[in-house]
């Protein structure tokens, strides 16, 4: 079995484990929006440290700040899949960071379609 590239998009949405969209976790609700807008998978990273605009550092290591950890949630599909998704995401920008990167995806030969 040969494995095959394909070329994807990688969507990392970076926020803090903390904020809420409409009583809902933020990283919930991006999941929630990608599954319905029936994207490959998503996928949610819980940080150990990190800081973002407030320049104040978050850690698991203190009691006091630890609850608010960097989550970041990471969807791969083709980009034209990716691009299309992104304006469902436009009323949440302002509470997270979003990058993008180009990227390969490893399948088998035998695997049917292209990333989904």
């Amino acid at each position: 079995m040969t494995a095959r590239t394909e070329r994807a998009l990688r969507m990392t949405v970076l926020a803090g484990e903390d904020q809420h969209w409409h009583h809902r976790p933020l990283y919930a609700e991006i999941v929630h929006r990608a599954h319905a807008a029936r994207l490959a998978g998503a996928s949610v990273f819980r940080g150990i440290e990190g800081f973002g605009a407030s320049a104040l550092v978050h850690t698991s290591r203190l009691l006091s700040v630890g609850d608010d950890l960097p989550v970041a949630v990471v969807v791969v599909d083709r980009e034209e899949r990716i691009r299309a998704f992104l304006p469902q995401l436009d009323d949440l920008l302002d509470r997270c960071l979003v990058t993008l990167d180009a990227c390969e995806v490893l399948r088998p030969a035998d695997a049917p379609g292209e990333a989904e």
